[in-house]
This record gives structure tokens, C-alpha cells and sequence, in this order.
């Protein structure tokens, strides 16, 4: 028999109950308690494994409530494929990343379909993630880590082992600011995280707590704290701005942003974009590719038999090079299979929404009404047992080999999103992460602590927390990185180093 359920709606959000006309057919947790809802055994800083947890025992498409809000969760195989239908479903700017707009507005990631400068904003940006783009970012690429390695060099010759999510969020904020933006933040010479990855840290887990709340009052403190966090997100990037419009750039995305019309339109963004692309760039470019890095890491240092392989290949496709030239990158197939099997365990963007774009019904079996949406869980559609095995759990990168690729169906591996709105950056990421891990193995042996196990932090994105890896510098002629010889950056690259501190 069908529940009775009170059609709900709350600043924006469409409760499932609006959406879906067969909504109880749709499996939900058992002892669901009256106005709080489905929260018995939740944890409000783990919502996404909470979710997973629930999506192991309730199957490939199932239903939560919290407080009044309702939320249809996707992960099946053919639910995933059929969403990934252009003609019929589009994103779905979610609740979590709604609660973004306050700092992002309607950048890249944040904004709604409806509004233009979203389209506008792509069409200017995209030849910066051409193939020629691309290649003028490596050797920045490459001095960034230099000064990792230079970094990792001064904890091995102290005895200490390194903070790998720490130093791989230094790294990335580097690449992106000094390869998009032309500034240097000084991260590495830095004792703690600079003032923008603590604001940006600040956001994103605010974001995430509105998500666990019924009333966003509750939160009046943190609520300043995130209005102070975003004051001061933007005026660093106001001041990075206002730098480059007093100095000349050389083509990278800042300039792209200010001076680049739509090729068709002649349209250009207006300020206030400009800041709200900026900001997007700078926490999503180097947030999930941090945790990527991460992970990689992690799982590189508990299977030494991985870890050998990928040197291995490293070895006979640098050679002795003392850096790697741009398409020695691309040659690093097992590797970039590291990379892979690492974003299919644990996606650091772990789900994206979706919304019917007309009435339909999903995979033949679940009615929706137009704007009707779901999220779906990229780690479980990612682990799905009857697409992956049954040992889904376990890592091994020969799942990327592209026999094993080939023969699996389209739209189960979704580490960066699906459709027209999937990230913009994925192949600079890509390029960084696979050169990154490329260096990283070709001069250290990787010691995982014996005492340590997986724990992962949630703030809309996820990291592995707390893990720290201890270092071997290896003794071969093929040791050779960037840090001994560092690509020269022109200064003009980097005109407002400290600009914000």
C-alpha cells in the first residue's frame, strides 16, 4: 500500500515526493522515526558512506528521508545508463552543491542549466584545455613537483615520514593557480596550509553540514565563519584579478576569462563571473585532484607488487630523461590504470545529480515527472558486483586494461560526472596525477605504516585522513626528477605571490 506522504518543498529543494509518482516502490531503510526520518545510525560527517552502507542493503535504487526531505538514491548499471541520456535528463544542481552558490554563483560547477553564463563561460574556457594548452602547462607541471619532491627530500633526509593529503593539496593549488592564474601561493614554504585551502576547507565542509540540519539557524556560528571564509575567498581572487588587469598575462585561464569574447556572440563574462569562475577553478582543480593523488598513494604503498610494475614502466618509458616531455605522459599506461582504479574505488567527487528534463520513466521501470531528480552514487555504481565481480572491493588496475574496458558497458566508470556538465578539467588532471605519480615512483620506494587503515573525510569531496607514508630514496641511475633541474617559469607568470596571505 502506498504511504502518505506531504508534498514537500524548502528553499529550492524538490522533495522526492514531488517527483516520483510510484515512490513507494522504491525500497527505504526500515524504522523510519516520525519528523526526523531516516537518521537512525547516521553520522553527519560521513553522509556518503552512511549512503553506500544503505545502498549495499537496499539495493540499486533506494530512498532516505531526513528531517522533511526526501532523496532518491541511484547506483544500478542500467539506471546509470539510462540517466546518462542527454535527450531525456540533464544535471540536477543538487542540494550539496547548492550550498555552494554562495561562493561559487553560477560558475562551471555550480550553476543551474537555465542560466547563460554557464554555456558562455565553457565556450571561452574550453580551448584552454586543448591539446597545445596542455602542453604549455607541463613544464609548470613539473617545477610544481620539484618543490614537492625538494619537500619530500628534506622529511627522508630528517627521519619523518610525509603528510601525503597535506602535500598533495599543496601541489595542486600550485599547479592550478600558477598554470590558470599566473600566482604562486608559496605553499611549500609554508609550516601551515595557506589561508585560502583553510577558507576553502571551511566552505566546502559548511556546505556539507547544511545537508545534516533541518533548520540552517542551528548553524548561526558556523554560519559566520562561512560568511568570513567567503569574504575572504574573494578577496584574494579580487586582488589576483586586479593584479592581472594592471600587468600583461600569457594566455592562461585568467586572461581567457578577461579578455576572450564568445567566438559566435561576442559576449564576454562580466566581473562578478569572472570572480565566481576563478574560485570554482581554484577549489575544484585542485581539491579532487589532491584526493585522487591521495588514494593512489595509499593503495601504490599497500600493494608493493603494484607499486614495482608502475616503476617498472616508469624506468623503460622515461629513461634517463631528467623530465619527462609531455606525451612521455600518455606513455605511462599502467599507471594512468593506478590512477583509474584509484577514482573507481573512491571517486573524490563521489556523485552527481540528475534531473528528467521531460515525464519519463527511468530504465523502464521507475515513473518521474519532469525536474524530478536522483544522485547517484558514483563509489556504488563504480563497485557494482554484477558489472565489476564479485571481489568489486578489491583493488587491482587490470581492471583498466582495454581488453577488461572494452568489455564492460558504457557509463559504469563516471569519476567526472556524465554529460554536457561533466568537469571541464578532466584531462589536465589526468596529465597532472599520472605525471605526479610517474615522479613520485621513479625516485622513492613507498612504506605504508603497518598500523595504519583506511579512513576516509568527507567535506562534499573525499580524502583519505591522516595518512602519512614513509619514504626510501631509490639508489638506481633512474632517479632523476624535476627538483634536480626545475623548468624555468617566467616571473610575469606570478605577479601577486602572497597577494591575500
Amino acid at each position: 500500500m502506498a504511504e502518505t506522504t506531504t508534498a514537500v518543498r524548502t528553499k529550492g529543494f524538490r522533495s522526492a515526493e514531488l517527483g516520483w509518482p510510484e515512490l513507494h516502490r522504491i525500497p527505504r531503510p526500515p524504522h523510519r522515526l516520525p519528523l526526523l526520518g531516516d537518521v537512525l545510525g547516521a553520522n553527519r560527517r560521513t553522509p556518503l558512506q552512511d549512503s553506500l552502507r544503505y545502498a549495499r542493503q537496499l539495493g540499486p535504487i533506494y530512498r532516505r528521508k531526513a528531517f522533511n526531505r526526501e532523496f532518491v538514491f541511484t547506483w544500478g548499471a542500467d539506471l546509470v545508463a539510462d540517466l546518462a541520456d542527454e535527450t531525456r535528463f540533464a544535471k540536477h544542481v543538487g542540494l550539496g552543491v547548492a550550498n555552494l552558490r554562495p561562493v561559487a554563483g553560477d560558475g562551471l560547477f555550480t550553476a543551474y542549466n537555465h542560466e547563460p553564463n554557464w554555456q558562455l563561460a565553457h565556450d571561452v574556457l574550453a580551448p584552454g584545455f586543448s591539446r597545445e594548452a596542455m602542453e604549455a602547462y607541463h613544464p609548470m607541471m613539473l617545477a610544481v613537483a620539484g618543490r614537492l619532491t625538494d619537500a619530500w627530500d628534506r622529511e627522508l633526509a630528517a627521519g619523518r615520514s610525509v603528510d601525503v593529503p597535506g602535500d598533495m593539496t599543496k601541489l595542486t593549488l600550485e599547479t592550478i593557480a600558477r598554470t590558470g592564474f599566473g600566482h604562486d601561493f608559496g605553499s611549500f614554504e609554508r609550516d601551515r596550509p595557506h589561508p585560502f585551502v583553510t577558507a576553502m576547507v571551511g566552505t566546502l565542509t559548511y556546505a556539507q553540514r547544511l545537508n545534516s540540519v533541518p533548520f540552517p539557524a542551528l548553524l548561526r556560528r558556523a554560519a559566520q565563519r562561512n560568511a568570513d571564509d567567503i569574504a575572504y575567498l574573494n578577496r584574494m581572487v579580487d586582488d589576483l584579478v586586479r593584479a592581472r588587469r594592471a600587468a600583461s598575462g600569457d594566455g592562461d585561464l585568467l586572461d581567457r576569462m578577461l579578455e576572450t569574447a564568445h567566438p559566435e556572440t561576442g559576449e564576454r563574462l562580466s566581473p562578478e563571473n569572472v570572480r565566481r569562475q576563478v574560485i570554482t577553478f581554484l577549489v575544484a582543480g585542485h581539491e579532487t585532484t589532491s584526493g585522487a593523488l591521495s588514494f593512489a598513494l595509499h593503495y601504490l604503498s599497500r600493494h608493493p607488487e603494484v607499486a614495482a610494475r608502475a616503476r617498472a614502466e616508469v624506468d623503460r618509458v622515461w629513461g634517463d630523461a631528467a623530465m619527462p616531455g609531455y606525451d612521455q605522459v600518455a606513455k605511462l599506461r599502467y599507471v594512468r590504470r593506478v590512477l583509474d582504479e584509484s577514482l573507481r574505488l573512491w571517486p573524490t567527487a563521489p556523485a552527481f545529480a540528475r534531473e528528467a528534463v521531460e515525464d519519463t520513466v527511468l530504465a523502464g521501470k521507475h515513473p518521474m515527472r519532469r525536474g524530478a531528480w536522483t544522485l547517484v552514487l558514483t563509489p556504488m555504481l563504480q563497485r557494482d558486483p554484477e558489472v565489476w565481480g564479485a571481489d568489486a572491493d578489491r583493488f587491482d588496475p587490470d581492471r583498466f586494461d582495454p581488453k577488461a574496458v572494452r568489455s564492460r558497458p558504457a557509463h559504469v566508470f563516471k569519476p567526472f560526472g556524465t554529460g554536457a556538465r561533466a568537469c571541464i578539467g578532466r584531462q589536465f588532471a589526468l596529465h597532472e596525477a599520472t605525471l605526479v605519480l610517474g615522479l613520485l615512483l621513479r625516485r622513492y620506494e613507498l612504506r605504508a605504516d603497518p598500523g595504519y587503515r583506511l579512513s576516509v573525510t568527507e567535506r562534499l569531496t573525499l580524502m583519505p585522513e591522516g595518512l602519512r607514508l614513509h619514504l626510501e630514496r631509490r639508489t638506481t641511475a633512474a632517479t632523476a626528477t624535476a627538483a634536480e633541474e626545475p623548468a624555468a617559469v617566467p616571473e610575469s607568470r606570478c605577479p601577486v605571490r602572497g597577494a591575500g596571505d
